[in-house]
């Protein structure tokens, strides 16, 4: 991996509107934690099936670095504009970008990325990429976007986490507690329930069930993850919402006042599967506001091969 420094933001570049909004959210970030960015761009020079009518490879291949090498410029610009102390590198890669944003997540602390764009990362989080780097990447995921591709990102709401009590849950609550520490905001915990469902199983004793109950218990389990958090954060403002509902229903529902929603790739209950299927896609598309997909550290599998 060319020059990336362990522990960057890293953005990926594309030439959209939306690439250059999520540089710089991921420019603010790094700005708030005192970390370098890196500006990614990679491209495919695809097979020539006219040889003869299309220029040669090479001028194909040096075409598109160029390319990649300007949209990166321009978003290097807007950013120093903005944040004119900030150290900023930068990569084009002629690879795949799904294995190239994997192997950037193994040094960064997250990958930011647009919610649509025009080259290598159209559509990012939208079918088999988002699976890819949810189960396959080391580090947070965030997608950049607001209400419609070209609106700005809030900048003055809350911050909500989705929480089942799973482990994945609690790397989002850190996360999400983080997130609110650096950007001074509230946060909402939100946890779901059903009556039918318990944890991805169907309750026993279906028609017996006290729906009181059972939001007391889940509201009791979600305190007790939170309390460690908020003694960790004693300063950040906590507001705690059992309801009972479907999780993308609910999430998109708070989404639409808040400034960034925090989910776990995978859980046990109302999150099981969050990145997973039509859930996962439902939530990157019809977000209002950004979307951080967290999964808990995972080791670099021994003998990977890198490339450039």
């Amino acid at each position: 991996m060319p020059g990336a420094t362990e522990g960057a933001i890293v953005a990926g570049i594309d030439g959209s509107p939306a690439a250059r909004t999520a540089a710089l959210w991921a420019a603010d970030d790094a700005s708030l934690r005192g970390l370098p960015l890196r500006l990614v761009h990679v491209y495919r020079v695809p097979v020539a099936k006219m040889p003869g009518v299309l220029p040669p490879e090479e001028t194909i291949r040096v075409g598109f670095a160029h390319q990649g090498q300007e949209w990166i410029f321009q978003a290097r610009e807007a950013i120093l504009g903005r944040f004119p102390e900030l150290p900023v590198e930068s990569a084009v890669r002629e690879w795949s970008a799904v294995p190239a944003l994997i192997q950037e997540s193994t040094t960064a602390t997250m990958v930011v990325l647009g919610s649509r764009g025009l080259g290598g990362f159209t559509g990012p989080l939208i079918g088999s990429t988002a699976v890819s780097l949810a189960r396959h990447g080391h580090c947070p995921i965030v997608v950049a976007r607001g209400r419609r591709p070209d609106d700005p990102l809030p900048e003055d709401s809350r911050i909500v986490v989705g929480t089942d009590g799973s482990p994945t849950s609690e790397a989002a609550l850190g996360f999400g507690f983080d997130e609110a520490r650096l950007r001074d905001a509230g946060l909402t915990v939100v946890r779901t329930w059903s009556e039918v469902v318990d944890h991805g199983a169907v309750r026993p004793h279906l028609f017996d069930v006290d729906p009181a109950e059972i939001e007391a218990e889940e509201r009791k389990s979600v305190e007790e993850q939170v309390a460690p958090w908020q003694d960790k954060y004693p300063d950040v403002p906590v507001e705690i919402v059992v309801r009972r509902g479907r999780p993308i229903r609910t999430l998109l529902e708070f989404g639409t006042r808040a400034r960034l929603v925090v989910v776990g790739c995978r859980g046990r209950g109302g999150f099981e599967g969050m990145l997973l299927g039509s859930t996962s896609q439902a939530l990157v598309t019809h977000s209002e506001c950004p979307v951080a997909v967290i999964r808990p550290a995972v080791p670099v599998e021994s003998g990977a091969v890198a490339r450039t």
